[in-house]
């Protein structure tokens, strides 16, 4: 091999290193969203996303199944589905989701939240802690907690109807003194319509046998581990549903409704 051939395939390596040192650094900066909150509001419940697929791009999440079939908690690298009963299962790769948001979990700050009265409270402390609220965060809290209540909803049947009648039909599970893991994921307001704007919890058991949506809390002295990320990846599904849909319309009501305690006044 002569010395222009050796230079020419010297320079493709470095560059080619250099390609995937930026990727990777990217990927662990980045949380990854597939599809629109609106969309999902709207019952768009069918994509094309596998659970493969999506821990491609991180090992911790949420977000929910085809057919709004359950409740998803990403964690540790594992997806399971949290039933309309409360009950968590591992789901197979090939399961699809709709809408799904993952990372790859890093802690860049460690809060220390004394006393959660309510999810309210647990949103106004850490907000009160981050550094901006224009970026996005992943938010992980383990530990014993004094209570969760949490839902899940039953499956859906086409013609699919809206999430905000969906839940309706939601199953509520409260948990007392349980040990477990709280999942959130904090976007910044601009992103309304695109994804949740401001915080969405997902809870799981210790054990990995319960969990759901949250919709209320509270605990004492636990440690909240947060990332902050900076690049936000956007995958659109191309679904004919998806395609086909109006999004022009201003949801907000609808989602506050949705993650409504049915509890809370």
């Amino acid at each position: 091999m002569n010395r222009s051939m050796m230079r020419l395939r010297n320079v493709f390596f470095v560059a080619l290193f250099l390609l995937l040192s930026c990727s990777m650094c990217f990927a662990d900066g980045t949380l990854y969203q597939y599809s629109t909150i609106d969309s999902l509001l709207l019952g768009n419940y069918d994509g094309e996303l596998t659970v493969a697929g999506l821990l491609e791009h991180g090992d911790v999440g949420l977000g929910t199944f085809n057919g709004l079939d359950g409740e998803m908690v990403l964690v540790d690298g594992i997806v399971y589905r949290i039933n309309k009963r409360g009950e968590a299962e591992t789901v197979t790769s090939a399961s699809r989701t709709p809408f799904a948001v993952a990372a790859r979990f890093k802690t860049d700050s460690i809060l220390k939240i004394d006393n959660v009265t309510s999810l309210e409270d647990l949103n106004r402390k850490i907000d009160s802690a981050l550094g901006s609220e224009n970026i996005f965060y992943v938010v992980r809290i383990d530990g014993e907690f004094g209570s969760v209540r949490a839902r899940s909803v039953p499956p859906q049947k086409k013609p699919y109807p809206p999430l905000v009648d969906v839940v309706k039909e939601q199953g509520v599970f409260k948990f007392s003194k349980i040990k477990g893991s709280l999942i959130g994921v904090r976007c910044p307001a601009y992103v309304a319509g695109i994804g949740v704007d401001g915080f969405h919890w997902h809870f799981i058991t210790e054990d990995r046998k319960s969990g759901g949506h949250v919709l209320d809390c509270s605990f004492a002295n636990l440690p909240a581990k947060v990332g902050a990320y900076t690049n936000f990846l956007l995958q659109l599904p191309e679904t004919s549903d998806f395609l086909g849909a109006d999004l022009q319309k201003d949801k907000k009501n609808e989602l506050k409704k949705v993650e409504k305690n049915p509890g809370s006044s």
